[in-house]
């Protein structure tokens, strides 16, 4: 009797260890289970932070003060220098993911939704206007010109852009607030306000800050 007594303990024992050990390995998944959960949690919430970020920080950034240049007496052309952010790669400057809309209001309202025509190969960083005579007609069109291009439709780094604008036939006058909104297919809108200054003079540059 005292051999079965013990025996019977020994096998009580036994059943216990084994439960006890299989609540230990089952607790063990379970946190393993919670603390992967939460890195990865944590880590998409990095990820769309670092999204948001880039979506609320524009890809261009001016890069030097904006130019327009006159025909008779009207503001017919502007120029707006950019680079690409600090920390952003090549942003595609093609006619299929920049749109470029136009605003002015003052002596007459006008809204040009979107003008942006790609990239111009032809431009002339010695003679700039060469370039601008180039650019004429009754319909208002902007153009990107990259200085040190490689040959790609990128604005890398190691490049500057001019964005030219034609506002056509009717240009700005006098006094006209000019709005000019980039759009690029990676983040927020570069937008650029300008005043028109008086005292115009004929077939000139003029410097809009």
């Amino acid at each position: 009797m005292i051999c079965l007594k013990r025996c019977r303990r020994g096998i009580v024992g036994i059943e216990a260890a084994i439960v006890l050990i299989a609540f230990v390995i089952i607790a063990a998944a379970l946190a393993y289970v919670v603390v992967n959960t939460g890195f990865y949690a944590s880590q998409k919430s990095k990820e769309t932070i670092t999204r948001g970020i880039g979506e609320a920080a524009s890809s261009l950034q001016l890069d030097g003060s904006v130019i327009a240049y006159t025909n008779e007496t009207l503001i017919k052309y502007i120029i707006v220098p950019v680079k690409i952010s600090v920390g952003k790669e090549g942003i595609d400057v093609s006619n299929k993911s920049v749109a470029v809309t136009v605003r002015i209001s003052g002596s007459a309202s006008v809204y040009m939704p979107n003008i942006y025509n790609g990239t111009y190969n032809n431009f002339n960083a010695m003679n700039i206007t060469v370039t601008l005579n180039q650019i004429t007609g009754n319909d208002p069109v902007a153009y990107m010109a990259i200085v040190n291009n490689d040959g790609d439709e990128l604005l890398e780094s190691s490049e500057k852009g001019f964005l030219i604008i034609y506002l056509g036939k009717a240009g700005a006058k006098e006094y006209d607030k000019v709005k000019v909104e980039v759009k690029t297919s990676l983040g927020a809108s570069l937008v650029v306000e300008r005043e028109i200054p008086v005292g115009l003079s004929q077939n000139d540059f003029v410097d809009l800050g």
